[in-house]
């Protein structure tokens, strides 16, 4: 039987951002880390929208492309 070499690790990249974010927060207060939070959050939905746009860009862009 054949072994596959594993390419990616889900628990190992879990485990090193759980990791960087108790870095990030050691220290903190209470009201800190909820800033820290929803600054995070903050960050994160942006990213969102940003990729969304480009993706229905993207979508748009090709259904122009094969004339649809």
């Amino acid at each position: 039987m054949k072994t596959k070499t594993k390419t990616f690790d889900c628990v190992e990249m879990k485990r090193r951002g759980a990791e960087r974010i108790m870095a990030e927060t050691r220290g903190m207060t209470f009201e800190e880390e909820v800033a820290y939070w929803r600054k995070r959050s903050e960050e994160f939905h942006a990213f969102l929208m940003k990729a969304r746009q480009e993706a229905a860009r993207s979508a748009e862009e090709s259904s122009q492309d094969d004339g649809s």
